[in-house]
């Protein structure tokens, strides 16, 4: 991911203020915000820490998000577990590179994309199609289309039942975890 910054990245744009601001890169478009307005052209091809300045002045610099910064501001259904969470979660269920990782409950997706970079492969039963399909999406925006490869979500209730015994960690975010 090093290097000049193209068409379709995600790049997260920091004011003076400390105010941080996600945006996808596209040929034409502009970020609009009170400082001014900012053409999306003069960040393709700029490299990463380059400062910007808007149409009124306001300077930002431009930087690739870590996984903390997209997972407060990526698009979301569900009630999102944040960046001060997912390092715990990951720690006491000890998620290892290539543990194979039941998950229910995805939401959003943020523990997914945190145990997928952590190395596992997760399968994830969901409920909800509309959730299920914006986590697979932020999935792909902040890991990559290859993430899929080890991430494979269902559509159903982990209520009913588990299909496989061969999971080394189960991890569920749900109202009663108790009853599956």
């Amino acid at each position: 991911m090093a290097g000049s910054f193209g068409e379709g990245d995600q790049v997260l744009l920091v004011d003076r203020k400390q105010r941080r601001y996600l945006i996808e890169l596209s040929v034409g478009a502009e970020f609009h915000t009170h400082t001014g307005v900012l053409a999306h052209d003069v960040i393709i091809g700029a490299e990463e820490g380059v400062s910007l300045r808007s149409s009124r002045g306001g300077i930002f610099t431009a930087f690739r998000p870590t996984l903390a910064d997209f997972v407060i501001k990526m698009p979301r259904g569900a009630q999102v577990i944040y960046p001060k969470d997912l390092g715990p979660i990951l720690m006491l269920a000890d998620v290892f590179p290539g543990a194979r990782v039941l998950e229910s409950g995805i939401g959003s997706g943020a523990l997914s994309m945190t145990m997928l970079r952590a190395g596992a492969d997760i399968t994830g039963y969901e409920l909800r199609e509309d959730f299920a399909a914006r986590a697979r999406a932020n999935v792909v925006t902040m890991l990559g289309e290859s993430a899929l490869e080890r991430y494979d979500v269902q559509l159903r209730d982990v209520y009913e039942g588990i299909d496989g015994d061969d999971f080394d960690r189960v991890v569920l975010d749900l109202p009663e975890p108790w009853q599956v």
